[in-house]
């Protein structure tokens, strides 16, 4: 299992999904968990987080339903909470190969989230303080990780879609030594599989 954070604008997405494809994983997004119940949708709507033990409870039973199904997971969008983190630390330290944190300077990133045009991402200020939040969670999250051993990896996320891919295939290998054999059975064709959710 892998844990990809990355700030809004960062390509997380993007780049879960193609690492799932190469390494023939499921892309596990918190979002798309939490939208697939349909029972969010006037809590999020209104700028509101769905509770922890909600997510908790969602995302745990979709990483053991792939488990079960014998997919590895990348984790994108969780934990991202405090409350979130400790639970994955305590419960799946042994099970997470790592934690990748793609990387793209903020100036950047509000120039892809203004082009992207999503009404959450127009004000400044708000994209300002989705960061800062982002950055307050991180910060304790990763010595969580640390302290069960989870290795965290910090990729640079500038550049091209395929050369930061290239990058994170790469750390991927390193993170999870089955990986480059699972890369090579899906590009011969051997795997089906279906990606997110």
């Amino acid at each position: 299992m892998i844990v990809l954070f990355g700030l809004a604008g960062s390509g997380k997405g993007t780049q879960g999904k193609a690492l799932s494809e190469i390494f023939g994983w499921r892309w596990l997004s918190v979002g798309d968990v939490i939208r697939a119940t349909g029972e969010y949708e006037e809590l999020t709507k209104s700028g509101q987080l769905v509770p922890d033990e909600d997510v908790i409870r969602l995302m745990d039973r979709e990483i053991k339903k792939n488990e079960e199904e014998g997919f590895d997971v990348i984790l994108d969008g969780y934990p991202r909470s405090v409350e979130q983190a400790k639970y994955i630390a305590d419960n799946m330290a042994d099970k997470i190969d790592g934690a990748i944190i793609l990387e793209v300077p903020k100036e950047e990133l509000i120039e892809r989230l203004t082009l992207r045009g999503r009404d959450d991402d127009k004000e400044r200020a708000s994209v300002e303080r989705r960061f800062e939040i982002f950055e307050q969670n991180i910060n304790a999250i990763l010595p969580l990780f640390e302290a069960k051993g989870i290795k965290i990896r910090r990729v640079d996320g500038v550049g091209d879609i395929e050369a930061v891919t290239d990058r994170l295939v790469t750390v991927v290998e390193e993170l999870n030594p089955d990986a480059t054999k699972q890369k090579d059975d899906v590009n011969g064709g051997e795997i089906e599989h279906s990606y997110g959710e």
